[in-house]
């Protein structure tokens, strides 16, 4: 296995090489290890993911870094860890979450503006900014590098504010965030725009975009990093509700044809 300072400084060169990369988010060690197995050189948890797995709308910070950390030890690739808020209002308390993640066996993380009360979705500006320089702070007293990603969150939470949306990332950056990310850009032409806009590698969620676009388009718009959010795990939970549909309406079981064959699963697992 690699150590977690080569695991970081792989993670850093996917982000200085040339063209877009994609990120998959599993949801578990399994899923994480099939991935491995594919060939994907590094993985991002999902909090989404994550909380649909526990029957729940939410997850707590401690549920967070605990699947971070099965997922971080079920392969030999680079982690980064979707923290959500982080799990506090408080920049330092928040940026205790970046510490945590370390620990867990993650070399990259991420902090959102998003306060997680659908009242007021959004940090305000300033408080936001904050933030993201706890973060940093916190990121760099760490002995490895750790990729800190900020997140701005207004397109996902009814806030489709391009200006505000350019000017947080923009103030992100200027804190030091290493990858910017906006969850919720829809079409390339707003992507490019965004990109264009700022100077850092910028990872662009597939969950809630245009689903036509492929890696080379959003590659030539300038996007870095391609994650996919809890798109994979809603994925699975149609298809098991489709199956769980066809036994209780229909009486039968021909989605067995369609099942993962078990040799490539050991293999994976093995």
């Amino acid at each position: 296995m690699r150590s977690q300072t080569e695991k970081a400084e792989a993670f850093r060169a996917l982000h200085a090489r040339h063209g877009a990369f994609i990120i998959p988010n599993p949801w578990d060690a399994g899923t994480a290890k099939l991935l491995a197995a594919m060939g994907f050189e590094a993985l991002a948890t999902t909090s989404l993911g994550l909380a649909n797995t526990l029957g729940s709308v939410t997850v707590s910070l401690d549920a967070i870094i605990e699947n971070c950390r099965a997922i971080s030890e079920a392969t030999d690739l680079p982690v980064s860890a979707d923290l959500e808020n982080c799990g506090a209002d408080d920049p330092k308390t928040a940026a205790k979450a970046i510490t945590r993640a370390a620990e867990a066996g993650a070399v990259g993380g991420s902090i959102e503006d998003f306060t997680g009360d659908r009242d007021k979705p959004i940090y305000d500006f300033y408080l936001a900014v904050e933030r993201v320089q706890a973060a940093v702070e916190a990121a760099r007293a760490l002995p490895f590098p750790f990729t800190l990603t900020a997140r701005a969150e207004n397109f996902l939470h009814g806030r489709k504010d391009l200006d505000d949306t350019i000017k947080r990332l923009q103030a992100f950056e200027a804190a030091g965030a290493d990858v910017l990310y906006s969850p919720g850009l829809y079409d390339i032409d707003t992507i490019r725009t965004v990109v264009s806009s700022v100077g850092k590698p910028f990872n662009h969620v597939m969950g809630f975009a245009d689903p036509t676009l492929t890696v080379d388009q959003l590659s030539e718009a300038g996007v870095k990093r391609i994650s996919v959010g809890g798109a994979m795990e809603r994925y699975a939970l149609a298809a098991f509700l489709k199956c769980a549909r066809e036994m209780k309406e229909r009486g039968a079981f021909t989605y067995v044809r369609d099942m993962a064959p078990i040799a490539e699963v050991r293999k994976a697992f093995g």
